[in-house]
């Protein structure tokens, strides 16, 4: 039989010197005891999988509203690439798989339903602005319900890691900073993939020399890039990719939000612009009937106000039910 402290022993005879190990945790803002079988690491992968909001991505859109086509990406399809990935590194490089797959598998929790759109939406009309990545540490630290607590009572690494996972941040472990790059790494990469399968873009015209770089298929560039960061970032105290590479990643991931993110064409052909009115009228319906707003959220109202405790509700909803609550409050019965 395994025990967590035999595991901690391991990780310090076969993990690198620069991985971050379960045993060096800075441990949880609440303390608590630890199990005899799991790392931290590990228990704090377990409580992300088992959350609502993990379950939430799956109807959660990634880029493309409401597609028919099953192949499509999805925020909890996007998810498990980006833990993938991050695991792969992480196994290459000897660092801790199960803090990377942890921060990995709670990065995106605090996703507002419909994709980017959803999200700039919500940024527009909520006082203080929106951002994902604040809203995933809010999302397990806070919003998230158990039977014991308020809030997952993640590691410190963790949390870390979901709240500086965008391009403008740094985290502190070198597992965060895996995740950090192959976020980016997965969603540009499956992104094109899905464009291409939309129509929007053709293979043709992705940027020359940026596929000569990274590879002319989806599953060459993902290999190349891993490769690259590995070879890259091995005994360094800095996860990075090369120049080269980082520099045909960028301007790939620039192409993508010119011609498919923030494209004024693709955005009315997917009924993007229609997302707008539905984040406000949602949002304006329960901020002037704060008596609406579901239970759960009575404690967040009274600590941090009502316009927070909107922000928490619309930013938890899936595309589906965003859909059906704004179908119920404001098209006429007679209309459906």
């Amino acid at each position: 039989m395994l025990y967590r402290v035999d595991q901690e022993k391991r990780e310090y005879e076969v993990l690198s010197e620069r991985a971050t190990k379960a045993a060096e945790s800075k441990g949880r803002l609440l303390p608590e005891e630890q199990c005899d079988f799991r790392t931290d690491f590990q228990r704090d992968r377990d409580r992300i999988v088992h959350s609502k909001a993990f379950r939430r991505l799956m109807h959660k859109t990634q880029v493309f509203l409401a597609p028919e086509d099953d192949h499509y990406r999805t925020r909890l399809t996007h998810t498990l690439e980006v833990s993938q990935v991050s695991r792969t590194v992480a196994n290459i490089l000897s660092y801790n798989e199960d803090l990377t797959e942890a921060i990995a598998l709670g990065h995106d929790l605090g996703h507002t339903p419909f994709g980017h759109a959803g999200e700039t939406a919500l940024a527009k009309i909520h006082e203080g602005g929106f951002a994902h990545n604040e809203q995933s540490l809010r999302t397990v630290d806070k919003i998230e319900l158990t039977s014991r607590r308020r809030g997952l009572n993640l590691t410190l690494e963790v949390r870390d890691g979901i709240l500086n996972h965008r391009a403008a941040c740094m985290p502190v472990t070198l597992e965060g900073q895996i995740v950090r790059i192959c976020d980016k790494i997965a969603y540009t990469n499956h992104d094109i993939d899905d464009a291409i399968r939309s129509g929007v873009i053709r293979i043709s015209d992705l940027p020359k020399d940026d596929i000569e770089v990274l590879g002319e298929t989806h599953s060459d560039r993902i290999n190349n890039l891993i490769v690259d960061l590995c070879r890259n970032s091995e005994g360094r105290d800095r996860v990075e990719l090369s120049p080269v590479f980082n520099d045909a990643l960028m301007d790939l991931r620039k192409f993508m939000f010119a011609n498919v993110y923030n494209c004024e064409e693709v955005l009315a052909v997917s009924d993007m612009k229609k997302v707008e009115v539905i984040i406000e009228s949602l949002y304006n319906y329960y901020m002037n009937n704060p008596e609406k707003i579901p239970g759960v959220y009575e404690t967040i109202m009274h600590e941090d106000g009502v316009a927070c405790a909107v922000k928490d509700l619309i930013s938890g909803m899936t595309d589906r039910y965003a859909l059906k609550l704004y179908d119920e409050l404001f098209v006429p019965h007679g209309w459906r």
